[in-house]
């Protein structure tokens, strides 16, 4: 990737996690990266194919953040704290996703093959159930992360441990298909 193309796509993440997609423009993204708006266009046809790119660097951070927890063999309790740490970092892009991802085919294609990425990657026997339970624990880190069980005066220790056995299933399931 160029630098010039690299620091579009960073700062049109930092702006898309700062402002939403719907609250931020080419020119915005252009000038926090440090060029004139007319180098956006030299890079990318729009704000949408801008945000696809930033949704595959947003994908490769949370990849390295879960890799990183991996390798230090983080519990599963510490994994989902990360997962819903990074959600909330990141509430505002992960709002202008689902809305894109309803919206637009294009975002929409690129979530799903996204998601079978992820789902080929963790393994198991039955992609179905795999995706199942990832879209179970997504919907419940996006809840935690947006703090809705609070604004319902409820506790959010039972979508906690949730989490926690749900993505031990993911892992139990990986593991037993790579197993002799």
């Amino acid at each position: 990737m160029s630098d010039t193309r690299k620091k579009l796509v960073e700062a049109a993440l930092a702006e898309f996690t700062d402002q939403g997609f719907g609250g931020t423009d080419t020119n915005r993204i252009a000038r926090r990266a440090g060029f004139a708006p007319q180098t956006f266009y030299r890079w990318f046809r729009d704000k949408t194919e801008i945000f696809l790119a930033a949704y595959e660097t947003w994908q490769a951070s949370e990849r390295d953040l879960m890799a990183g927890l991996l390798r230090r063999n983080a519990s599963l309790e510490d994994q989902v704290e990360a997962a819903i740490r990074h959600h909330r970092d990141h509430r505002l892009f992960r709002r202008s996703l689902r809305r894109l991802a309803q919206e637009d085919p294009a975002v929409r294609e690129a979530r799903a093959q996204s998601r079978l990425r992820q789902i080929e990657r963790l393994g198991g026997a039955d992609p179905a159930a795999t995706a199942v339970i990832l879209l179970q624990m997504e919907r419940l880190a996006e809840a935690l992360a947006e703090g809705e069980l609070g604004d319902m005066g409820l506790e959010e220790t039972v979508a906690r441990q949730t989490m926690v056995q749900l993505l031990g299933q993911v892992r139990e399931a990986g593991r037993s298909r790579t197993s002799p």
